[in-house]
């Protein structure tokens, strides 16, 4: 069975926009001013690219201004093709700077602002153990940005083509000081998945949804697990769920498609061939589709006569 694979290294539209908290207009408009390109789905390295801009436009950074920041890092640092991905980029009053290699440089000028004391760094990197932060709530901020600290450590390891074990270490750590990591225990247990352990990638999946029931692509891997152990009616009830969440998963509705075409349910797979092209048209993916949907035309007839030619969507 040709299902769209897991991958824990994109999410859809819909998705990204409800882990970074954004709307679609405020995309739409990032991408209509260039900061960002127009996309269907988004990598890590995008998702941090709009979580930087969140932080940026919040702290009223102009968009005209980014995108000279933008141009200024390109040209200035050899290599560096997307700043707002591969940079900390931040505002001190009127100024804003880079950091790079311990290191403040402001962004457009290129001029460095300070040293980091050695000292002070380590102190920052070296985050206290679970359980050392009581009930402060000033503590517990603190202790759920150095867990957002870890899962982009993660994010970054895994794009390096770090061992896998150095990965697992960061998501873990941040899953220990913030529980409610639902990103970080769901790509814990796609790491288990791509390698082949169902238990412990089933049980990180299930830690993800009692830590946000409403996490769609939790719901979609944990129907990708079940359909590739064989256990189809589990992986439609998990792929059907990631759809009521947002109707536009584009590769929960091919994944569904493909059970109700192998069970025989013809209507249904239509139905979701049919959603899938209208969400997904251009990609590789959308070949098969077409496909198949041919495939249902041609031997099927639905209520007295053919199915209609299919189209493009």
């Amino acid at each position: 069975m040709q299902q769209r694979p897991t991958n824990h290294q994109e999410y859809s539209r819909e998705e990204a926009k409800r882990v970074v908290d954004v709307s679609e207009r405020q995309l739409r408009s990032w991408e209509r001013q260039k900061l960002i390109p127009a996309s269907h789905s988004f990598g890590f390295s995008e998702l941090i690219a709009l979580k930087t801009l969140v932080r940026l436009r919040q702290q009223k950074l102009r968009p005209e201004r980014i995108r000279q920041v933008i141009a200024a890092l390109q040209k200035t640092l050899n290599g560096v093709e997307n700043p707002l991905a591969e940079l900390k980029i931040f505002c001190e009053g009127k100024r804003i700077g880079v950091q790079i290699s311990g290191r403040k440089m402001e962004a457009i000028s290129g001029q460095l602002m300070f040293d980091f004391d050695a000292q002070e760094l380590s102190k920052l990197l070296s985050f206290p153990g679970k359980g050392q932060y009581g009930s402060d709530p000033r503590a517990r901020q603190n202790q759920k940005f150095e867990a957002e600290l870890w899962f982009q450590k993660a994010l970054d390891l895994e794009q390096s083509g770090a061992p896998v074990e150095e990965i697992i270490q960061a998501y873990e750590r941040a899953s220990e000081l913030d529980g409610q990591s639902a990103g970080a225990l769901v790509n814990l247990g796609t790491l288990y998945f791509n390698a082949r352990r169902w238990a412990d990638a089933e049980r990180y999946y299930r830690r993800a949804l009692e830590a946000d029931p409403n996490h769609a692509l939790a719901h979609f891997n944990l129907g990708n697990l079940y359909d590739e152990r064989g256990d189809r009616g589990k992986a439609l009830y998990y792929y059907l769920s990631a759809i009521r969440l947002h109707s536009t998963y584009a590769d929960a509705h091919y994944n569904i498609a493909l059970l109700y075409q192998t069970s025989g349910q013809v209507m249904k797979a239509v139905r979701h061939w049919r959603i899938y092209l209208k969400l997904d048209a251009g990609s590789s993916w959308a070949i098969i589709a077409r496909r198949e949907l041919e495939k249902l035309r041609k031997a099927t007839v639905l209520d007295g006569k053919r199915l209609g030619p299919v189209q493009n969507g």
